[in-house]
């Protein structure tokens, strides 16, 4: 498809629009704006502006519309699946000066925020008040627009869902510039098809999300950590399954090998409960007594031990759990941290865990690369880490990711598994698309994003192959 360019008489109209100081072409703020978490190659804007307002979202939507720009929408990103790069140059869109969260309606248990606002804010806000965002995705930092663009997941998507179950009404901006409000603070609504499930998860490839209705919960009165360490995937994986059988729902149950629990711990600089096992389990229970929250500790430190798990170490105050959760939540940054690293995001069914990990180990030892499969045990989603050899030649490494990610996806695909949990296809994985939901599906997906973008501007090169 052809594209306009951002001649200097654009960036002087989308200037008016914002305002000088809010447009921004200088190389470094480029680059900046051209990458994400993925492994890509930067892909640099032509230029970035940074709109406060729908109005002003409206404005820009309504110039690139007319003058047939690309926009790619940007939050904080954090994404591993390159949907923040601007692929075709153009306008990069970046929404993080809408931070505000608007309000806390606790008649209605809902918020209403900007689609800058990070995840963090909202739990921090919402549990001064006894109530509970349930979406947790692990990077903190990652805006909430974001986390709507890819339908996030995270450590409480066993419990409660995934952010789709949270999305009860959203303001949008159509490619052409035009507002659309979806849903509202309603509970139920059966009047007509529902758009909003469209958006959510659609990548910022149908409209601009500018404000989102979501929908809080009262949030447990006692809760609990258990640490469980174990001598095979397979031990925990079975512990795992009978937990759901006995009805026991922990609002978490995350998945660590040793080598990440070790990972950790360097990174930290402190020491976990147990580093000394093949496979841990962190399982979250909650209660709104302490003795809903004592049966369900007693209950799954049987079923561990019953399974073969060597200890149960319980982390009962709010420091304790908050350094396991840091443990478990910066694990892909400790990574980062000392090596190259990218993350495959499959999903299988639960029962499927210790095959994909011990399949992934089995492809990381055939690509001579070291495979780290960690992720939320209690949903199936799992996350497999991949980490660049020191000596290794960085277009080497790139060659041998691309193989290794395609046998990686592929694993997943052959238990019963789909692509992606919650990190999306974005660009790096939009060709695996039509092998796993098949070409009637993408082609209901193409006229979908036809009807809502017909001159293809708004995040093109994402998703559909």
């Amino acid at each position: 498809m052809s594209y306009g360019r951002v001649t200097g008489e654009v960036k002087r109209l989308l200037q008016d629009i914002v305002g000088s100081e809010n447009v921004y072409d200088s190389p470094e703020i480029l680059e900046k704006h051209g990458l994400d978490e993925s492994p890509l190659p930067p892909h640099p804007p032509e230029v970035v502006v940074k709109p406060r307002t729908t109005e002003e979202v409206s404005k820009i939507l309504r110039l690139a519309y007319e003058r047939r720009i690309p926009v790619t929408p940007q939050g904080s990103r954090t994404g591993l699946s390159g949907g923040a790069h601007p692929i075709y140059g153009g306008i990069a869109l970046s929404l993080d000066e809408m931070n505000r969260i608007v309000e806390i309606d606790e008649d209605n248990l809902m918020a209403v925020v900007e689609p800058g606002v990070l995840i963090m804010e909202l739990h921090e806000e919402t549990e001064k008040l006894g109530l509970l965002y349930p979406p947790d995705p692990g990077e903190e930092s990652g805006s909430l627009g974001g986390n709507i663009s890819t339908n996030a997941g995270g450590v409480r998507g066993l419990k409660y869902g995934v952010t789709r179950d949270y999305v009860q009404g959203l303001e949008a901006v159509l490619p052409n510039g035009e507002v659309i409000q979806l849903g509202g603070k309603i509970v139920k609504n059966s009047t007509g098809y529902e758009l909003i499930d469209l958006l959510i998860g659609s990548e910022g490839t149908l409209a601009v999300v500018t404000r989102a209705i979501l929908k809080l919960v009262p949030k447990p009165q006692y809760s609990a950590l258990l640490y469980i360490p174990f001598n095979s995937t397979r031990d925990a994986a079975r512990a795992v399954s009978e937990m759901i059988r006995r009805r026991v729902v922990p609002f978490a149950v995350e998945y660590m090998p040793r080598d990440a629990v070790e990972v950790v711990e360097r990174y930290l600089e402190r020491r976990m409960p147990d580093d000394e096992h093949e496979a841990y389990l962190i399982v979250g229970v909650e209660g709104n007594s302490e003795a809903e929250v004592e049966w369900q500790m007693e209950t799954v430190g049987e079923i561990c031990m019953k399974h073969g798990a060597e200890d149960a170490y319980v982390a009962d105050t709010e420091a304790r759990m908050r350094e396991l959760w840091e443990g478990r939540k910066c694990l892909f940054e400790a990574y980062k941290a000392f090596w190259e690293v990218d993350e495959v995001d499959v999903c299988v069914p639960r029962s499927r865990l210790p095959d994909y990990v011990e399949g992934a180990e089995k492809i990381g030892e055939r690509h001579r690369l070291r495979v780290v499969v960690n992720g939320h045990a209690g949903d199936g989603n799992v996350h497999a880490i991949i980490v660049k050899p020191e000596e290794m030649e960085r277009e080497v490494w790139l060659g041998k990711l691309e193989a290794i990610v395609d046998d990686l996806i592929h694993l997943g695909l052959s238990l019963g598994g789909t692509v992606s949990g919650e990190h999306g296809l974005g660009y790096t994985k939009r060709k695996y698309l039509v092998e796993k939901v098949g070409p009637v599906q993408v082609e209901l997906m193409r006229a979908i994003k036809n009807a809502f973008d017909p001159r293809g501007i708004l995040n093109p090169g994402k998703i559909l192959p």
